[in-house]
């Protein structure tokens, strides 16, 4: 399993790659997240509704008050079901799956080895991720969405 991050406006790219996708391993990579931006006051993270992706993971694997300073680090955004592709490290792991994931890898060690190969090459391009998707676009093509939570958001359906 492999779980990272990518700043799109500069390329930057951070991965870890796990034998398992649990609580413990969420709060690995938030670790090493918050001390990759050591000054940030806010970490916006956009991902997925995986049961793990929550505070509460930091609680379970951490004293109660470096979960909570944990915690206050971060400002959790989920895509919505079956819609990963508003997510951009769908992006990335999908260029990463073209590049060296296309094929059986025998061990976790390889697996890793090659895959943190790949991020950090990508990384030291600095490929950024151009998203042109809007806030428009979004409301309209996810319109059944909106309007089952309330009927006023019809206006957003395409005409």
């Amino acid at each position: 399993m492999r779980t990272a991050s990518i700043e799109p406006l500069t390329g930057q790219r951070l991965a870890q790659v796990h034998p398992q996708r649990t609580k413990k391993e969420f709060t690995l990579f938030c670790l090493a997240l918050a001390q990759t931006y050591p000054n940030a006051i806010k970490i916006r993270l956009v991902q997925d509704n995986l049961n793990t992706h929550n505070a509460s993971s930091f609680y379970e694997h951490l004293p109660a008050e470096e979960a909570f300073a944990l915690a206050q680090r971060f400002e959790f955004h989920y895509t919505p079901k079956s819609a990963s592709w508003l997510n951009m490290i769908e992006i990335e792991f999908s260029a990463l799956s073209r590049q060296c994931l296309d094929r059986r890898i025998p061990t976790i060690e390889q697996l890793e080895k090659e895959v943190l190969a790949l991020v950090k090459e990508r990384g030291d391009k600095k490929i950024k991720i151009h998203w042109q998707f809007s806030i428009e676009a979004a409301r309209t093509r996810l319109n059944k969405h909106y309007e089952r939570v309330n009927a006023d958001n019809a206006r957003y359906k395409q005409t």
